[in-house]
This record gives structure tokens, C-alpha cells and sequence, in this order.
């Protein structure tokens, strides 16, 4: 992934309601759903939720399976894995990392 492709699918999440949408996708797994179930899950209107799976969609973040008359979504792991790769890739200036808790709770690393 380079920053190019972090950046747009860092702003395809900068949306509450596109977040939810891929947690739900990651929850569920490779599994995927449809439109109709994730619109029932989350209370999101249809036509909304259309909107936000193309923005997903086109960030890379869902694909889209065709199955009868059903479209399947489903989160791509490989490209989150690749934002998440992206981002913690000179963590620690190459070294290992250690998450520990600091007396104030908050988590820091190294």
C-alpha cells in the first residue's frame, strides 16, 4: 500500500456511518451480507447504505459477490491488513514493540 492508497481509504472510514458498516463486515467474516441485512442491522435507510458500501467499495476496503439475485459484501482483509501494515511500519524505528499501560491507563508504546 503506498500513501496514495492510505489516504483514500483512511477518508473512505471518516465516516461514521462507513465505519460501522465495515466493523459489521469485519465481524461477520468471510461470511459477508447483503445490502438488506446490513441495512436491518445497522438502521440505516437503503439508499444510504448503497452510497456508503460504494464508497467502501471503491476504497478497496469491501468486494462485492454476485450470488443469484443477492449481492454479498464483505471486508477485504487483505487491504486492511495492508492499511494496518502501512501504518505501523516504522513503529518503534524498525525495532520490536511492546504495548505497555502507563499509570495514567492510556496505552504508549516502547
Amino acid at each position: 500500500m503506498n500513501e496514495t492508497q492510505t489516504v483514500s481509504t483512511l477518508g473512505a472510514l471518516a465516516h461514521a456511518q462507513r465505519l460501522r458498516v465495515f466493523r459489521a463486515l469485519v465481524v461477520v467474516g468471510l461470511e459477508g451480507l447483503t445490502p438488506s441485512v446490513l441495512a436491518e442491522q445497522l438502521d440505516v435507510p437503503r439508499n444510504a447504505l448503497s452510497f456508503h458500501l460504494k464508497e467502501l467499495a471503491h476504497a478497496g476496503l469491501v468486494t462485492i459477490e454476485q450470488q443469484g439475485r443477492n449481492l454479498i459484501y464483505r471486508a477485504d482483509f487483505a487491504q486492511m491488513n495492508g492499511l494496518i501494515s502501512y501504518l505501523t511500519e516504522h513503529c518503534c524505528q524498525g525495532g520490536s514493540c511492546e504495548i505497555t499501560e502507563s499509570l495514567d491507563s492510556s496505552r504508549s508504546c516502547c
